[in-house]
């Protein structure tokens, strides 16, 4: 009979270290690699795109940055997620793999991910200790839920819909307008 060794869940720097020599994008899901769904639709890139750069625009000079899904956020010990789009507003170091204070996170719903974006994830970033606001965004009309932390650990659900509508970011200073997210998309 031979002893089976049984399988111990990484750490933070395990996971980043690993990841590096891997072509796909990994999460670390209670301590082990799940790789991450792959082939987004044009659709949802560009929605993608229209934040960073919208974003990007509004932050240019001041000490929070916007990231890509490339950046990571730490939602609890062992968890790492990829949010599409974030804002770190905590010091930065270029080569580093997490933001160390994500202020904000946006995911935009894919019918694949959907559920499990506006269930699991939501719970999971609620927990994170700078985090401020959550945007969902639908890619296929002007609507987006916003959560926006109320006091510590309170949350505030808002709605905001239509190309005329603007998300309200007050932990970052930005009002960020839907015509923007839906650029060469709707209207």
């Amino acid at each position: 009979m031979s002893a089976i060794t049984p399988l111990q869940p990484w750490t933070n720097d395990e996971f980043f270290h690993w990841q590096t020599d891997q072509p796909d994008r990994y999460e670390l899901v209670d301590g082990f690699p799940l790789k991450m769904m792959t082939g987004a639709s044009r659709r949802h890139d560009t929605i993608v795109v229209n934040i960073i750069v919208a974003l990007g625009n509004r932050l240019r000079g001041r000490p929070c940055q916007p990231f890509t899904a490339d950046g990571a956020v730490e939602t609890r010990p062992g968890q790492i997620r990829r949010p599409d789009v974030g804002v770190d507003c905590g010091p930065t170091q270029p080569d580093a793999m997490l933001a160390s204070e994500a202020t904000v996170i946006f995911e935009v719903l894919s019918p694949s991910t959907r559920d499990f974006d506006r269930l699991r994830k939501i719970a999971e970033y609620k927990g994170m200790a700078f985090l401020r606001h959550i945007v969902l965004v639908e890619p296929e009309r002007a609507y987006a839920t916003l959560w926006s932390r109320i006091g510590q650990t309170a949350w505030d659900e808002r709605v905001v819909e239509g190309l005329d509508a603007v998300i309200a970011l007050p932990a970052i200073g930005v009002d960020l307008p839907m015509r923007e997210i839906y650029d060469r998309l709707l209207g």
